[in-house]
């Protein structure tokens, strides 16, 4: 099988073109075409040269993912079931607003955190995504876009909030986020994306000084270790007390503020002694909170609090010196709101049993036992 072209960051393409003996400037002209003009055919790249088109020809892969299912909601959110060579698939959710079109992209086939409110968990953990598996859900939705939509129709962020952990798959979304960041090719500048963690340490450690700077949001959802212990187990290993000095690592630019997002969940983490508990966790002046009401799926046990409370919420944080925003809930009608996200393998039939691949274990039950290294 030959490898994905979408796998080379710019600067392996131009060491790749020296090694084969051609000119590295042709990097750019072959950027240009693939993420720019959309053309992936080697035969079509009228600037470059007659051997370089013929090599990529014959040895890349420039196949985008495979769109099996597409839910349009009611507010103009479209929920994606991609497939990839392997039968696999995961869903990719596009989420408009007033001046943006936003990509949520999938880390992971499935997602090893176990977080009990969240729909993929339910699935287990089957693989990580390939750079290119990550890069394509963007380059294939755009491309849908533009044909089934408008050709004006163009993503413009990207928000690793999708189906995983993408800290758990660290260097192939590391190599993903250069090819989007790259200025010769899709040119997404950092505030463009955002990447989500649920506090995985280790690699939120290494953020600082082997990731692109990218827009940072961490999955908080309770500032009592009890709490955040029963709706996320990975704070077992990773407890508040830990986890915040890691965040603290992380260098802020000017003006700029971590995100946390805090999934309301009635009479789980929305009283009056969860406010206080997150008022004294964080720093107003470095954070910003993002309330989630939560979106109920099938077989979830937790329920949606009511709009009073909500609302409550949102002001308590607000008079304790907070800049705190609810997030519009968007495309639950498709299950395509934040925690939604499953992949639908049995009821799609998409893969063989033969193909199905080596269920990962939980994060949280391997680094108990000292097995995993993200």
């Amino acid at each position: 099988m030959k490898p994905s072209f979408f796998d080379l960051t710019y600067d392996e393409l131009k060491a790749l073109l020296t090694e084969k003996g051609f000119s590295p400037f042709g990097a750019t002209q072959i950027f240009d075409w693939v993420y720019k003009k959309y053309v992936y055919d080697p035969k079509e790249w009228s600037n470059v040269s007659n051997k370089a088109k013929d090599f990529f020809a014959e040895n890349y892969d420039f196949t985008l993912l495979k769109v099996v299912w597409h839910g349009l909601s009611k507010d103009g959110t479209r929920k994606f079931l991609v497939k990839m060579t392997d039968g696999q698939t995961v869903e990719t959710v596009a989420i408009p607003a007033r001046d943006r079109l936003t990509l949520c992209v999938s880390s992971q086939v499935g997602c090893a955190v176990g977080c009990t409110f969240c729909h993929t968990a339910t699935q287990g953990l089957k693989r990580h995504l390939k750079a290119s598996e990550v890069v394509l859900q963007y380059i294939t939705i755009q491309n849908w876009l533009i044909q089934n939509v408008s050709p004006e129709e163009k993503l413009t962020n990207i928000v690793y909030m999708g189906q995983g952990e993408p800290l758990h798959n660290f260097e192939n979304m590391k190599k993903a986020t250069l090819i989007f960041m790259s200025e010769k090719g899709m040119g997404l500048g950092q505030r463009r994306i955002t990447l989500s963690t649920s506090g995985l340490v280790p690699a939120i450690e290494k953020l600082a000084i082997d990731f692109p700077p990218v827009n940072i949001a961490l999955s908080l959802h309770s500032a009592r270790n009890d709490v955040r212990t029963e709706l996320m187990p990975i704070n077992k290993v990773y407890d508040l007390e830990r986890l915040f000095k890691a965040i603290k690592m992380i260098p802020l630019k000017a003006h700029r503020r971590i995100t946390y997002e805090y999934l309301l969940i009635d009479g789980m983490n929305d009283g009056l002694e969860d406010v206080e508990a997150l008022a004294n966790l964080l720093n107003s002046k470095e954070s910003k909170i993002n309330l989630i009401p939560f979106n109920e799926f099938p077989g979830s046990k937790y329920k949606r609090p009511s709009e009073q409370k909500i609302m409550w919420f949102l002001d308590q944080m607000i008079k304790r010196g907070f800049t705190c925003t609810i997030r519009t809930t968007k495309g639950s009608d498709i299950l395509a709101a934040c925690g939604q996200l499953k992949s639908e393998f049995d009821k799609l039939n998409l893969w063989s049993k033969d193909s199905e691949p080596k269920v990962i274990p939980s994060i949280a039950s391997s680094v108990l036992q000292n097995q995993v290294r993200p």
